[in-house]
């Protein structure tokens, strides 16, 4: 065990951290679930009755799942990041708490755009609530990867494809914030091309360093 000033290894502070913001992420995605209230059928509902009030559930279930996945996407960039972090510094704590802070606003995103499906203000709301995480995880990132925090012994193409994580998702959600002026009931189709922003972006990481090495 390190201490902040400079002993090799995780910290005390530092497994804090990452154990309060595990905790935090947990609480946000299961949050999701309970936005979406069961059905109430009067007793001797017929079958029918049952399959229409779980297909009214459409929009609220797409929200889940589509919001579970975004945080679960978060939570593993955090995860890869502090991975390479051995030692623990002060200044993880305000970009950390602030994209924790995004993260747990989530939910009523989710849960806003989920009721008004298709519509421009919800769908607007929800990607830039996306962008702005993204933007706050990249920061997280960056401070988590820099000289001083990163073990010492990590390659810099370990560093610059967990960087380059981020800029996918802001990207991707940045295409859905788009989408929602011109076609709101399609926006969260941008959120589709974030595994295509990062495949690219870490292939251009990847020959780049090639390049160097060669």
């Amino acid at each position: 065990m390190s201490d902040q000033h400079g002993h090799a290894g995780p910290d005390h502070p530092l497994e804090r951290l990452i154990f309060f913001s595990d905790a935090v992420f947990a609480i946000a995605i299961t949050l999701l679930i309970i936005e979406v209230h069961p059905p109430h059928l009067p007793h001797g509902a017929s079958p029918a009755a049952f399959l229409q009030a779980l297909a009214d559930l459409g929009p609220s279930l797409f929200g889940f799942f589509v919001s579970f996945f975004v945080i679960a996407a978060f939570w593993t960039g955090h995860h890869r990041a502090f991975a390479l972090a051995g030692r623990y510094s002060d200044k993880l704590l305000a970009p950390n708490i602030l994209m924790l802070c995004a993260i747990v606003f989530t939910p009523f995103a989710t849960a806003f755009m989920s009721a008004n499906l298709g519509t421009l203000v919800p769908s607007a709301l929800y990607a830039l609530t996306l962008i702005v995480t993204g933007l706050l995880s990249m920061w997280v990132t960056y401070r988590t990867t820099s000289p001083g925090i990163v073990r010492a012994d990590t390659a810099a193409e370990a560093i610059a494809q967990v960087r380059i994580r981020g800029i996918g998702v802001v990207l991707g959600a940045t295409a859905s914030f788009g989408l929602a002026f011109f076609i709101a009931p399609l926006s969260q189709m941008g959120l589709l091309t974030i595994p295509l922003w990062q495949a690219i972006l870490r292939r251009q990481v990847h020959r780049r360093f090639a390049r160097t090495a060669a």
